[in-house]
């Protein structure tokens, strides 16, 4: 082929090719040596040539420096320790010391520390709130976050944390900045808490946000208000009624705090309405300013909080060990809280309703205050040390169950949440193997046996004398809806498939699978195909002319086969409206049909709620037996024991 016979393009397009080959060319003989590195390898054959390695380089950021010694490092990264040598060109091994437990940029050449960058620049505050974007300390305001921020806990076995686990109310974190925000949290001590921060809803548990905010004092209130830099107060008398809404000159910064000038002194809320009509509430008030509205927090000692819990959460009738027994759980629900935080935007750890703990929705009483007292700082404790999950419900139907009934994958770990008869057999077993001294309850397991579904029917349908609960309304009741609503079923399939998909399944093939709920026109049968220890129903099927459908837990069966307008009849004979869901899922189920078609069901059941943890009218009942408060929170929670947060080192 001759030059003469290419075209214009492709003769273009060779020159260009020529050009840059001998551009290429011109720089390997020019720079060859530093390319391509020479190697002289002590043979006859001097100035051989080999390819240069080329390094990898990476930089880790904000990691943790757990070690550093003569020849390398010790790095905490993204929960995982790791170990690293020193390159030999690394000048700063001098500084070992000072790269020690700091948090730190390093960059690895080829895997090794090219260089370390070591974060020094701390500052520490009470922390007031956090979110995404900044934490909020006390002297220092709203302090940006980096994006590449990360967490770590310093105290007992290193670990990551997050914002939820900052100690709201204290100043127990050292705070690393890095051109003007935090790039690092170090939660530092570890503290017994004394103070939980509650915020408080509006009337009836509504929302977050007030649109106003009336409180007085039953003695002089101070109010403090401005920007950290310029802060003012202002005294109110007590009795004199103090008008606050968003446009409040008060709110020159986005916070407000009301102290009464007295220890024992109470702030009363007239914009908040509880079933007690005005609450009034022990320790500070907070008055966060947001675009949605005011955000009220109360601060106060975690014991004056529980005065106002144990007497919401259970009769103060109750016999004093099973108040204490109350207490017990309680705070040691709240002081989890206090570690892991509900509302870290806001400060605070827990709200005032029953997405936590009701609070301040009765009158204290001298009863359930002198339970607090009696059990001051004592927290239940698993046998690895960990706070327990002290769930607890309203009354059994002779039976409990155990942590399953949630779907969750924390289950599994609550091994002390047993299923278990609540008799008087049961708890002199527990007693004994108690007094023996060796820390374990060997609860008496009988949920198995309950899976069964004739086993269930026959212990549901019959009632046992030694169960401790047996005189309760609640320990069986019957629920006959008489006119199946076909569309109420629908709907309520609908709202629990949208909250929860994985647990409203629909068949498809020989196997179940999520898939929006098609709309029927007529259900053709209802059957419980699956029961949890202790004979809960744990899957309930739906068969109609347009699918077949799975409901699992406990929750959503209990939702689901609830019509919203049928009674609960209980075993007294009373009448109790039940609008949402079901007292309990322990029941048996049958239907009425004409034709092809389920046109009812009745379903006779047992107990007043989920079944986990301690049943309150059964610890009731144990009280009234002379067992103490210890021995019925060691029968409910298998191997737990109490220790006092306030006593420990």
């Amino acid at each position: 082929m001759n030059w003469g016979d290419l075209e214009q393009s492709q003769r273009l397009k060779l020159k260009a090719l020529i050009c840059v080959l001998g551009i290429m060319l011109l720089l390997l003989l020019l720079f060859g040596e530093n390319f391509l590195g020479k190697e002289n390898s002590g043979s006859d054959k001097k100035g051989q040539w080999k390819w240069l390695h080329i390094p990898v380089a990476e930089t880790y950021k904000n990691v943790w420096v757990m070690d550093a010694y003569e020849d390398g490092i010790t790095i905490f990264r993204d929960g995982k320790e790791e170990k690293y040598r020193f390159c030999k060109e690394f000048a700063g091994r001098d500084k070992i010391q000072y790269y020690r437990e700091q948090i730190a940029d390093i960059t690895l050449r080829d895997g090794e520390v090219e260089s370390v960058f070591s974060k020094t620049d701390k500052i520490c505050g009470v922390v007031l709130g956090a979110d995404e974007g900044y934490i909020e300390l006390e002297g220092y305001g709203k302090v940006p976050l980096a994006k590449n921020y990360k967490g770590y806990c310093t105290f007992g076995s290193l670990r990551m944390c997050g914002l939820k686990e900052l100690s709201f109310g204290y100043a127990s974190s050292d705070f690393v900045m890095e051109n003007g925000k935090i790039c690092g949290i170090l939660l530092a001590r570890e503290q017994a808490m004394e103070q939980i921060r509650v915020l408080i809803k509006t009337s009836d548990y509504a929302g977050l946000y007030h649109d106003k905010v009336i409180l007085s004092g039953d003695c002089g209130l101070l109010l403090e208000y401005g920007p950290d830099n310029d802060k003012r107060y202002v005294e109110f008398s007590a009795g004199e009624e103090l008008y606050l809404e968003e446009s409040s000159a008060y709110f020159e910064g986005d916070r407000i705090i009301i102290s009464p000038q007295a220890l024992t002194g109470k702030i009363t809320l007239a914009n908040v309405k509880r079933s007690q009509g005005m609450p009034a509430y022990r320790g500070h008030m907070e008055l966060i300013k947001t675009e949605a509205g005011i955000v009220v927090v109360n601060q106060l000692p975690l014991e004056e909080y529980l005065y106002c819990v144990v007497p919401s959460e259970m009769p103060v009738s109750y016999h004093i060990e099973a108040l204490k027994a109350q207490a017990i759980c309680a705070r040691t629900y709240a002081y989890g809280k206090m570690l892991a935080a509900g509302y870290p935007k806001y400060g605070a750890h827990v709200d005032d309703s029953t997405t936590y703990q009701v609070y301040n929705n009765t009158y204290e009483r001298e009863r359930s205050t002198t339970a607090v007292k009696e059990t001051y700082g004592q927290l239940l404790v698993t046998p690895e040390g960990e706070l327990a999950e002290t769930y607890y419900y309203s009354t059994s139907c002779g039976i409990g169950s155990d942590a399953n009934v949630w779907k969750s994958d924390a289950a599994a770990a609550l091994t002390y949440l047993k299923s278990k008869r609540l008799n008087h057999q049961s708890m002199e077993s527990a007693v004994a193997a108690l007094s023996v001294g060796d820390g374990s309850e060997q609860a008496i397991e009988s949920g198995k046996s309950m899976q069964d579904e004739e086993n269930f029917k026959t212990f549901i349908s019959g009632k046992d004398a030694e169960d401790f609960e047996v005189a309760e309304s609640w320990y069986r009741w019957n629920y006959r809806v008489k006119k199946l609503d076909v569309k109420t079923v629908y709907k309520a399939l609908k709202n629990c498939y949208k909250s929860n998909p994985s647990q409203i399944l629909t068949l498809k093939s020989d196997s179940y699978a999520k898939a929006d709920i098609k709309e029927f026109s007529r259900i053709e049968d209802i059957y419980v195909a699956k029961r949890g220890n202790g004979g809960y129903a744990d899957e309930l099927i739906i068969e109609t002319n347009k699918g077949t459908y799975k409901v699992i837990s406990q929750y959503n069966i209990r939702v689901v086969l609830n019509d919203g307008v049928s009674k609960v009849i209980r075993q007294d004979g009373s009448e109790v409206s039940s609008k949402t869901l079901l007292p309990s899922a322990f029941f048996v189920l049958s239907i009425v049909k004409e034709k092809d078609s389920v046109v009812g069901y009745t379903i006779a059941g047992g107990g007043y709620g989920h079944g986990v943890g301690m049943s309150q009218n059964g610890a009731k009942a144990m009280a009234e037996s002379s067992y103490t408060a210890t021995q019925i929170l060691r029968f409910f929670y298998d191997g737990c024991t109490i220790n006092s947060v306030y006593t420990q080192n």
